[in-house]
């Protein structure tokens, strides 16, 4: 890989701070400038679960496999633990709400006014939203106080309308132009 020299050096007015040790306050204060698209991931158990997730990442095109990440001590991870599908939720700008009913601790996720139905291989689907998958748990793999889900694509739909919603210093934010 070539760097063009004018990336390869600070401008004069570039500030220049010294390095921090490694520390969970440093990576969140890092991720935190980091923009990120917003889902949701759910599963079926004894109840449904579902939480807000901004660490969905594509892994591969063929076959179409996804990941992300969830905290082992997140109140979904139980039944994430044991699943064998998952949904994953694309959330529009429009979905705010959503996001943060997802992302709060002890919140109702499936109660009114959540919209949703059970879907393939009983997983439960949100309404509404940009985009879903229904994914097959392929690997759960240790990661400090989470666990990386991998899992393989098994059905979806892409066709949702609006635009995404972003998560950016601790907000959730509609893209801009």
């Amino acid at each position: 890989m070539t760097v063009s020299s004018d990336l390869a050096a600070p401008s004069p007015t570039s500030r220049q701070a010294a390095p921090r040790r490694a520390t969970p306050d440093l990576l969140r204060s890092v991720f935190r400038r980091h923009a990120a698209g917003v889902a949701v991931i759910t599963a079926q158990g004894e109840r449904p679960v579902g939480f807000t997730a901004t660490s969905l990442t594509s892994v591969s095109a063929d076959p179409p496999m996804i990941s992300f990440g969830v905290g082992t001590s997140s109140s979904s991870w139980p039944v994430l633990a044991e699943a064998g599908h998952i949904g994953v939720h694309v959330l529009g700008e429009h979905q705010r709400e959503l996001a943060a009913t997802f992302a709060r601790s002890g919140a109702d996720r499936f109660g009114a006014p959540t919209r949703w139905h059970s879907g393939p291989e009983g997983v439960p689907v949100l309404d509404g939203v940009l985009a879903w998958l229904v994914c097959r748990v392929v690997a759960r793999v240790p990661a400090g106080d989470h666990r990386l889900v991998v899992a393989e694509v098994v059905a979806g739909d892409p066709d949702g309308t609006g635009r995404p919603l972003l998560y950016h210093e601790g907000r959730f934010n509609a893209l801009r132009d």
